[in-house]
């Protein structure tokens, strides 16, 4: 039995793809920017301001300078899986993007497209798969380093993601039971015709806010790079655009963090206090992406603001807020929103 292929939604999905992946690329970039432009300013000083007007070239010197710097793979490691380590890492951080719902419909030539790249129904399941993916990125990183410093950097990050990911799994399952549904796109609807979810879910946003800072190995959590500890953690080894690889891909986590944050507790596309309906459907789907990016980028400066505030938690204090507080923490509010839900709907 031969399969109709729809070859016009297969290439508009393929241009989507292309879009997105560039456009984070492109973000990750300049979030290396915005960062050093922010800790200028909390710091009292400059930062990057020669490279092209205001600066904004130097992350294309940053680039160019991975790109050329020498290519270097130690004797002593094992090659396959030392150039697979930050291959898998940028993989990873890539693919999460698959299931975000970007906006809304847009019409463009007469065909409505779709500013999602797959609406599938289990969308968060999706991004949780994928995201616990990446930590194979810089375990085989570490491990294939053949460097003690580099592995001991692999073995916290593996430890400290599985940490945290059960309180993050536990918070959402409060949101689902809110919601009856695993879709983010269906999610974003119900928030636009309702109340936000962090209105709903306060506490759940509050422990998935800080796995998120964990998951993206971002200060105060960021014990598997601890330089004054580890030399540089697990990509000591690395050099040229292997190490760009890692460092990238923590800058693309950080966006897809923001990005899901945004979706899920903060209406996604929804413009706040506004009709969407009043206004023409292509304006009101780049309005959408407006309102979407406005939100991630106050996600993203919480990020740096928060880096360059709290300093680096130690590694048995990091374990105990882990376990002993924020998982306790998750299961109180999964059992509370169970509570008030069969309550409201005897």
């Amino acid at each position: 039995m031969l399969l109709a292929i729809d070859f016009a939604l297969l290439l508009e999905k393929l241009i989507l793809v292309v879009v997105v992946v560039f456009a984070s690329l492109g973000i990750a970039m300049y979030t290396t920017f915005a960062e050093r432009k922010v800790a200028a300013i909390l710091q009292d000083r400059r930062g990057p301001n020669r490279a092209g007007p205001f600066g904004l070239l130097q992350p294309l010197a940053d680039g160019m300078k991975l790109f050329f710097k020498e290519e270097i793979i130690p004797d002593f490691s094992s090659k396959f899986l030392f150039v697979m380590g930050p291959a898998l890492a940028m993989l990873t951080a890539c693919m999460t993007s698959a299931v975000i719902p970007w906006g809304d419909k847009i019409d463009f030539f007469g065909r409505s497209v779709d500013l999602q790249i797959a609406d599938v129904n289990i969308g968060i399941l999706y991004v949780f798969g994928v995201v616990s993916l990446g930590v194979y990125g810089i375990m085989i990183g570490s491990w294939a380093s053949n460097n003690k410093f580099s592995l001991m950097g692999g073995l916290r990050a593996a430890s400290q993601i599985i940490s945290y990911e059960l309180a993050m799994g536990i918070s959402l399952i409060a949101l689902l039971m809110i919601t009856g549904t695993l879709s983010l796109k269906e999610m974003v609807v119900q928030q636009q015709h309702g109340y936000w979810n962090v209105v709903l879910q306060p506490l759940g946003f509050l422990i998935f806010l800080v796995c998120a800072f964990a998951e993206c190995n971002r200060t105060p959590f960021d014990l598997p790079e601890a330089e004054n500890e580890l030399i540089g953690g697990y990509h000591t080894e690395y050099s040229s655009m292997k190490l760009g690889f890692y460092l990238f891909s923590e800058y693309i986590n950080m966006f897809i963090s923001s990005v899901v944050m945004a979706t899920l507790f903060f209406g996604g596309y929804d413009i706040p206090f506004f009709d969407e309906s009043v206004l023409a459907p292509n304006l009101a789907a780049i309005l959408g992406i407006v309102a979407l990016m406005t939100k991630v980028i106050a996600f993203i400066f919480l990020f740096m603001w928060v880096r360059w505030t709290i300093p680096r938690f130690r590694y048995d204090q990091l374990m105990h807020l882990g376990w002993r507080i924020l998982i306790p923490l998750a299961l109180f509010n999964m059992l509370a929103t169970g509570g008030v839900i069969l309550y409201f709907n005897k």
